[in-house]
Formats: C-alpha cells, structure tokens, sequence
C-alpha cells in the first residue's frame, strides 16, 4: 500500500470514529452504565479484576459506593462496582445475567426469606471463612446466624435487620409521670395533715390555719425541686407497659391531652406489626426456618394470643381496610397517638421530621409487651444478607469484600442509610435503636420455604378475620390444614383443641350476681303462690 492510500486510510478511519464520538455525545449510541462505571474506573485503578454488587435499595447507594472506594483503595487486583437494580424479580434478573452476561453478579443483597431459593437456583454459595476471622457467627447475635443459615450451611453474611418494636411519645408520658409525682406528694401531705389533726385531738385555732399556709406556701418551691429529672425518668418507666393489660389499665386512668385521638394505635392490617401477639408459640421451618417436619400452627397457646389480640378490638376500635402504617406513623408525629408498633425505618423517619421541626415532641422506645402475664410476645425479623453467586468465577474474592461489608464497615450504617446492621457490638448514634436491637435478638426470623411462601398472606387475612370477629381457634385450625397441605402434598386434617374461653372476674361477679337475683325473683314468685 502506498504512503498515500495508508494516510487516507487513516484519515477515513479518524473520521469514523470522530463520527462515532459523536453520536455517543449526541446520545444516540446507547452505553451500558455497568460499562461505563467500569471503564471510568479503569481509567483510574488500570487492569483489575471487577466484582459486580448488586443491591435494590436506592438508601444504600452512597455508602456502598464509598465502602466499594475505600476497598478499591487497598486492594491492587479487585476492584468493586455496585449495581442498583429492580426488586421486580430479582433473583430471576440474577440468574439471567449470571447465565447469559458478561457482567456476572458476584454478589448480591437479599433477604433472608428467599435464601432457598438462591441455593437451590445455584445462586448462593456457602462462605468461606477468611483467615483473619476464625468464626463468623461470633460477630453476630445468634438469630442473624440462624437466618442466614439454610441445611446447617451458612450461606450468607447478615447485613442489617428489620423488626418491629414499641414507640411512645416520651413527653406525653414525661408530663404525665410529673402530675403523678405532684398528686402523690399531694396526698402524702394530706395524709400527714389528718394525721396530724387525728392526733391533736383539738382544732386548730384561726392564727395556727394560718400558719400553716404561710408555711405551705413558702413549702412550695420545694416540692416542685423534688420531682427531678430522674424521679420523672423512673416514673415513666414504670409506666412502660410490660403487658397488654398494662396498655388497657394505662389507657383507663390515663388523662390524654386533647389532640390525643388514641391510646394505642398500631396497623393492625400488616402481619409485620401483628405477628408478635403468636410469635413465640408457631412454628413455621424450626429455628433456621427451613424445616419442612417443624410446622406448628395450631395449638392452644396461640389460641389463647388470638383471643386476646380479639379483645383488643373492644377498647381500640381500628378498621383494617381503613388503616396502614405510613399513616399510623404521621398520627404519631402529629401527637394523636402515645403507643404504637413500629419497624426500624420509623427512627429515621421521626429524626429527619425533627430536623425539618415537623415533630415537635420527643419519643422513646422499649421492647413490645407480652401478651400477658402467662403469654410471650416474639417479634418477626428479616436479616438483609450478602451472598456470593454460585455462579461467580471470582467467588474467595467476592467473599473476601462480603467480609469487609458485613464486619468491618458497619459503624456508619446507620448514620448513612437509616439501616440497623446486624454485627454486634455496634455503637448507634441514635439510643432509640437500642430496642430494636434487642427485639431482633430475640426474634423469629421469616422462614425461607418455597412450600411456605404464601404462609405471610394466609396468616395477614386470618389475623384480619379474627379482628373483625371470626373464631380464632377455627380460623387458625383452617390456616394450619392449609399450610399443611402444601407440605405434604395432599388433604391434612388438625384435630380440634378444646380451648375454653377465659372467663374475667367482672364477668364472674357478673354472673354471680345475675344468679343472686335471678334466685329473688323466683322466691318473689313462691312467696306470690
């Protein structure tokens, strides 16, 4: 070729590509932005293996990111590129590009509930312990580990949590405990006064009465000096409620501001704010909740929780259809409500309504209440989890950065993204997380069987029902042989459990006392004869 035809060959191949720069500028070639992100790096850190991160929560965007930067920082081979994706699917969208992409996910974020399926798809890989962590799970309460276990294999490291606990307005009860604290001291000080008077025997002249207001009066700052921060404190504690009952008996003597428009509200349409009435005596997977042989739903215990999550609708009248949980949320930072159930989220929600000054009240947290004195409350908890594909060829490395993020990155989690990790031993910055904490450390973690999937929309609709009045025994014996079914494959009949109804003492004293005159009446009408 000569020198010519070799420089109009150049110059026809600059200008395609000039052409080609072009339309890229214009928008008219369309580029992939997991490419892009890549070759942008590339650009940075030169030649290094990628690890591919996939996440749905748009919340976690910039603290991947920054974590995925400090590791690109020490690593001289591995790079990390977060990927935000849709929820719609997810582990469908996964498998498809683990089969058919160049961009193969390496790792993922997912919740526990779906492990199962992850595994049994060849999604998720059992860990692999590094060498500078001799055993994982002693860095996490054990309900993370449990949860992320599936066949007594550790398939996923707990990220962050999600439970319900329970939220009170602290300075409703703040002002609350000090008119308590005033009207005991009230009353101790008239108790002495009539003592006083018992034991004088005579009354007390017209100069002595006033003296002793003189002296009541100058006595007064005094008393005021006495309720102090940490006498209201103890006092609001003890008002804390341990058991429904104490809910119910609060809620009697309590004298509620007028913008209060309930003692207690909660979303009651949500098996995730319901679940803590049962949770402690159904079975659904045993405790890594894969057991297909560990299924108990229907037993008297968790009749008798029914009935008493019944009752309630008698004293806190809630429409389920009416209700949901962003809007118990917002009656609660407006001051309509003192007592509610709520989830992590609801932490960050109120934090930046105070920020903006849209709640002007301060609030508090402790771990539900039981059932009643006999019953046990137990929370539903989901552990968000880090799992290595199986279908990743770089899966020690992938499992190398799930370490980092799980164990070593945590402490800014919450500040970052409003999530409350998993680890423990973690200091949060706001104390109201405390609660929670040990909520999910006593919790029951949402069961990962296929067979069982549907289990969360049976118990939401019998939960609904029995609410609105349905029996609880036959609704829960109904939603047992349903489940049942579905794990043997063929019609399962439950043995009915005779649980009488708990009778009250009001209601004995009533009947006694309706028998006491239904006996005057017929002696009335012996008399009569």
């Amino acid at each position: 070729m000569t020198l010519k035809k070799r420089v109009t060959t150049v110059l026809v191949i600059a200008c395609m590509l000039i052409g080609l720069f072009g339309i890229s500028k214009a928008g008219l070639l369309q580029v992939n932005p997991v490419e892009e992100a890549e070759q942008s790096e590339e650009s940075l850190f030169g030649h290094r293996d990628t690890l591919y991160l996939w996440y749905t929560d748009e919340a976690l965007t910039d603290y991947l990111n920054s974590v995925a930067v400090s590791y690109n920082e020490t690593q001289s081979k591995i790079r990390v590129i977060p990927v935000y994706t849709s929820g719609l699917e997810y582990l469908e969208t996964i498998n498809q590009a683990s089969l058919h992409s160049n961009e193969v996910p390496d790792l993922y974020i997912i919740g526990n509930d779906s492990l199962e399926k992850a595994y049994l798809a060849g999604l998720a890989s059992e860990i692999k312990e590094p060498e500078t962590i001799s055993d994982v799970s002693e860095y996490f309460p054990e309900v993370a580990v449990r949860a992320a276990t599936y066949h007594e294999k550790q398939i996923g490291y707990p990220f962050y949590f999600e439970t319900s606990s329970f939220l009170y307005n602290k300075t409703y009860l703040e002002d609350w405990a000090r008119a308590q604290i005033e009207a005991e001291a009230d009353a101790a000080e008239g108790e002495a006064a009539q003592e006083e008077l018992d034991n004088s025997g005579e009354p007390d002249s017209e100069e002595e009465i006033a003296q002793k207001a003189e002296n009541a009066a100058d006595d007064t700052p005094v008393q005021e000096a006495v309720i102090s921060e940490e006498a209201v404190a103890a006092k609001v504690e003890e008002a804390l409620p341990k058991t429904i009952d104490d809910i119910l008996t609060f809620a009697d003597m309590y004298d509620a501001p007028e913008q209060v428009e309930a003692v207690f509200k909660w979303d009651v349409s949500d098996i995730f704010y319901n679940y803590f009435f049962v949770g402690n005596y159904i079975d659904v997977g045993g405790s890594t909740g894969d057991n297909a042989e560990s299924i108990n739903i229907y037993n008297e215990n968790a009749i008798r929780c029914m009935r008493v999550y019944q009752d309630l609708n008698q004293f806190f009248s809630i429409d389920t259809a009416e209700i949901s949980y962003a809007d118990i949320l917002q009656d609660f930072m407006d001051g309509k409500i003192v007592y509610t159930v709520a989830t992590t989220d609801a932490l960050s929600i109120i934090e930046a309504a105070k920020a903006n000054g849209e709640f002007k009240y301060e609030y508090g947290t402790s771990v539900l209440p039981d059932v009643s004195e006999e019953l046990v409350s137990k929370s539903l908890s989901m552990t968000q989890c880090i799992v290595v594909n199986g279908y990743s060829e770089k899966k020690e490395a992938a499992n190398d950065f799930a370490v980092y993020l799980s164990c070593y990155n945590a402490d800014t989690l919450y500040d970052r993204t409003g999530k409350v990790p998993a680890l423990s031993d973690v200091t949060i910055s706001n104390q109201n997380a405390d609660a929670f904490i040990q909520e999910y450390e006593k919790s029951v973690p949402i069961p990962k069987m296929i067979e069982t999937s549907n289990y969360w929309v049976e118990m939401e609709v019998a939960f609904a029902q029995i609410w609105d009045g349905n029996d609880a025994n036959m609704d829960l014996k109904a939603l047992s042989e349903k489940i049942m079914a579905q794990i043997e494959g063929e019609s399962y009949t439950e043995e009915y459990i005779d649980v009488p109804e708990e009778v009250s003492d009001e209601e004995i004293v009533d009947e006694g006392m309706s028998d006491i005159e239904s006996s005057i009446e017929d002696s009335d009408d012996s008399e009569e004869e």
